[in-house]
């Protein structure tokens, strides 16, 4: 089951969209989706939790809690709806798209893929592209 939450204002529109748009994310990398759960919040509530668990004192628009069972999606994914908003503008896109390519980075992680160095950041933004391409889509069972 996927799941939004807010801790801000913010409220995810057309969620069972989303929803579907996620689970075809999840079967198109061979993964099915158990619990989980992208909690949508302002900057000052993600750095918190950046400091606390992963001691790091920076902004960012996403941090990933990893509780996957083999190929069963379970997670937390915390999102910070400043940042997006922040880096929509930054990269000249729409709020929705800078969305959900972050909801997108958010499952990637998850599925495994990483983004430290600078052959990994590249197959994670063609993996986000691919995996936005899909919103559009109407998933069949």
């Amino acid at each position: 089951m996927i799941n939004f939450f807010s801790e801000n204002a913010f409220r995810l529109t057309h969620a069972e969209k989303y929803r579907n748009w996620l689970e075809g994310v999840a079967k198109s990398e061979d993964f099915v989706t158990g619990e989980l759960n992208y909690i949508f919040c302002d900057d000052a509530y993600l750095l918190t939790i950046n400091k606390n668990y992963l001691n790091h004192d920076t902004y960012t628009d996403i941090i990933s809690f990893d509780y996957v069972e083999g190929s069963l999606l379970n997670g937390d994914i915390f999102i910070s709806t400043e940042r997006i908003k922040e880096n929509a503008q930054d990269f000249g896109v729409t709020f929705d798209e800078e969305l959900r390519r972050v909801m997108a980075h958010g499952i990637l992680h998850l599925m495994g893929y990483k983004d430290k160095s600078a052959p990994d950041k590249e197959i994670m933004r063609n993996k986000e592209d691919e995996k936005i391409k899909l919103f559009h889509v109407e998933q069949s069972e």
